[in-house]
This record gives structure tokens, C-alpha cells and sequence, in this order.
């Protein structure tokens, strides 16, 4: 995205297909069995052409993701944020490694960072933004990993407490 000033991106490895990947992150309410920071995840709608839900992170932050593109069994594009506030926005993309591996890779234009001066916002992003953000999308695709590998539920915090997103202890 050539508007965006900053962004931060993980990718992962899986070893299960592509399509199980899919499945898992494309249904209602994924966020509920492989997202460490998810208290819930609430459907707004889940149709065809229209994809929106409502993330509530363990320490009770509230944000809306609006799906703004869907390519299947390739990934996503998205916006979050507050409703009705600003949105930062995050691609999803799938890659085949191997016949049962795959890559996941999550890449976020954060909207707090990407406002204004480049070079008055580079020291923020490198310094707090981007540590934290790459923290956060480690353990959401940790999360991922340990929940199609192991056919369980991720446990919260499973990778440790976010200071953005768990709940304050």
C-alpha cells in the first residue's frame, strides 16, 4: 500500500496444507479458538460478500474488522479499529511451502504511525510501534500454529501477556 508510511509484518510456517489454513481463518469467530489476546469474537455479518466482526481482547478493548477484500483460499484484507474511529489496516496471505506445509504471513499499516512526517514518526515506530506489534502478530500466529497442529484451542496468553491486549494483572 504506497500511503502508508509504516508497517510491520511475520510470517509462519504451518505444518498442515494451505487449505486447512483457510478453513481455520476464513470461518465465524476464528479468533475464538487460536487468538491468545481474544476474550471473544463476535459475528456483525458473515456472508458471501460481506465480512465484519467485533474483536474484544482480554483487557476489554474493543475493535471492529471490516473485510474490504476476500480472496479465497489466498487470504484477506481488512480494516480495525474502534467503530466509527480510525483504521489500521492488515493483509493476510497464504503461500504453499509443500504439499503439507504452509506460510502464513500478517502484515499491518498501523494508523497511529501512519499519519503524518515520516521522519517525525520513525523514531516512535521503531522504538515502541513496531516492537510491540511485532510481539503481537508472534503470538497470533503462534496461536495459529499450536491451534491447527494440535486440534486444540490456544490458551490465552499462551506466549506471554501483551501490554496492548491482555489484561492488566
Amino acid at each position: 500500500m504506497n500511503n502508508y508510511n509504516f508497517s510491520i509484518k511475520h510470517k509462519e510456517e504451518f505444518n498442515v496444507s494451505s487449505k486447512k489454513i483457510w478453513d481455520i481463518i476464513s470461518r465465524e469467530s476464528n479468533l475464538d479458538f487460536y487468538h491468545p489476546f481474544c476474550k471473544k469474537n463476535d459475528i456483525i455479518d458473515w456472508k458471501k460478500d460481506n465480512h465484519h466482526d467485533r474483536l474484544e481482547y482480554l483487557n476489554g478493548v474493543v475493535l471492529e474488522r471490516k473485510f474490504i477484500s476476500w480472496i479465497e483460499e489466498k487470504g484477506y484484507d481488512l480494516n480495525i479499529g474502534t467503530r466509527n474511529g480510525r483504521q489500521s489496516h492488515v493483509s493476510w496471505r497464504i503461500e504453499d511451502v509443500s504439499e503439507n506445509k504452509s506460510a502464513l504471513s500478517i502484515e499491518v499499516h498501523p494508523w497511529i504511525i501512519n499519519q503524518g512526517n515520516r521522519i517525525v514518526e520513525f523514531l516512535p515506530f521503531q522504538l515502541f510501534v513496531k516492537p510491540q506489534l511485532k510481539l503481537y502478530l508472534k503470538s497470533v500466529l503462534g496461536g495459529l500454529k499450536w491451534y491447527a497442529e494440535n486440534n486444540q484451542p490456544t490458551p490465552r496468553n499462551h506466549f506471554g501477556v501483551h501490554r496492548w491486549f491482555s489484561k492488566k494483572i
